[in-house]
Formats: C-alpha cells, sequence, structure tokens
C-alpha cells in the first residue's frame, strides 16, 4: 500500500468508456482522492473497512482500502460471498457494495433479521436501484450513494442517506454533492474537472448521459459511441 502511495498505481477501467484499459492514478491524484474518501465517509482511525471487491478496481482500492490505510485502520480484504457476508460484516464499520453484490445480500436468510445500524455501506459502480437503499437504510445502515469513474474519484458525486432522510424512489441516483466542476452538454453528457481526475483541469466527458433535478443528479444512460 505504501508503494502505491509513493508511486501512484494503476486500475483496471470496466470499459464502459470504451476498451478496458489501464488507468494510471499519479501519487498527488490519490492524495486527492483519500482526502475526499475520508471526509465523505467519515473514516477515522477507528473505522474499521469490510472490502469484497477487486482490489485491481478502483471501487475495491481507492474508495475505501487505500483511504483506511492511511488512518491506520483495521483493513480486512477478501472475496465476495453473499452468504458470509452479513456474519463477517458485523465486526467493521465500513464496505462498498455494486448492485450484483446488494442484490445477493438482500436475498439471504441473514439480512432479513440482520442489524446495520453504525454501519456505512457505499453503493455505485452501476445504476443504484432505490430499492436496494431502501433495504439497507430500513436495517439501520447509513448508504452513501457515490458516482466515480477508473479516470476520477471515487466519491466525486456521492449523497448520503439514512433511514431519517430516505426520501426518493427514482432510481440511478448519483448525487447532490460534487467533489470536481461539472457541466452537462445540450446531449446530457456529463464533463468533469478537478484534482481528483487523472485529466486535472481539463474537461473530461465521462459519456455518461446525465439528469440534474432538485435532490442531485441522476444516471440515464451512456452515449452511444
Amino acid at each position: 500500500m505504501q508503494q502505491i502511495l509513493t508511486n501512484g498505481c494503476t486500475v483496471s477501467s470496466s470499459g464502459t468508456t470504451g476498451t478496458p484499459k489501464q488507468i494510471f492514478r499519479t501519487p498527488e491524484n490519490l492524495k486527492a482522492c483519500n482526502e475526499i474518501a475520508i471526509a465523505v465517509q467519515m473514516l477515522t482511525s477507528k473505522s474499521k473497512v469490510y472490502t469484497c471487491t477487486r482490489m485491481t478496481h478502483a471501487g475495491g482500492l481507492l474508495l475505501q482500502t487505500l483511504p483506511a490505510y492511511t488512518l491506520g485502520c483495521d483493513i480486512h480484504t477478501t472475496s465476495f460471498s453473499a452468504f458470509k457476508f452479513i456474519t463477517e460484516f458485523e465486526n467493521y464499520t465500513h464496505t462498498f457494495l455494486p448492485p450484483q453484490m446488494c442484490e445477493a445480500v438482500m436475498k439471504t436468510k441473514n439480512f432479513a433479521t440482520c442489524d446495520l445500524t453504525g454501519k456505512i455501506v457505499c453503493m455505485g459502480s452501476d445504476v443504484i436501484p432505490s430499492e436496494h437503499i431502501q433495504a439497507f437504510v430500513d436495517k439501520g445502515a447509513t448508504v452513501i450513494a457515490n458516482w466515480g469513474m477508473s479516470e476520477a474519484g471515487p466519491n466525486v458525486i456521492n449523497k448520503t442517506f439514512t433511514q431519517e432522510d430516505y426520501i426518493f424512489s427514482q432510481d440511478g441516483i448519483m448525487g447532490d454533492t460534487f467533489y470536481c466542476d461539472t457541466k452537462i452538454d445540450e446531449n446530457g453528457q456529463l464533463y468533469i474537472k478537478g484534482d481528483i481526475s487523472v485529466y486535472g483541469d481539463n474537461w473530461f466527458a465521462t459519456a455518461d448521459i446525465v439528469s440534474e433535478e432538485a435532490d442531485g443528479y441522476y444516471y440515464l444512460g451512456r452515449k452511444v459511441l
């Protein structure tokens, strides 16, 4: 981990912006991303992070694991098992789940009776169904809807939900809190720039088509390339 902070690292893209490729993150970019991730997710030295997504991707490495390392947190990395998730996550405070993993966990018997009070669950990497947010906040979790890319972030755009303030029912929330400059062109394509982007102060065309609503940005689909 220290070598990553010192020398930078590459993360694998999913291919949503074209052919899958390796994206290099500089030490300066990682520092900016870590600071934001710590603030957004309320990470402290006492946090305990449960990482069950691939460390070769931004979600597994950059969302929680690397920032938690900088704080000296307890970190557990493992392969995902829906059947073991609730039992193992009992001893941790933070995790990240893409929609497919959320769905799998929600279908287990343990989820029906679990208590996630005091835990923070980040969601993202694909369209976030509102029912996933509802299911986890109903169990007491704080859910952070997160939008980022292999080229930027994580936590570029986000929104935090608890049982007290969950008020929307539309799928695809990206967030209402921004850690970069954004603009939406006439075709609805989102552009971003800032320290947490590998392109810095140059506008990056994300190819994501979004809408701006009263409660934040929503993902509508991908630009046809």
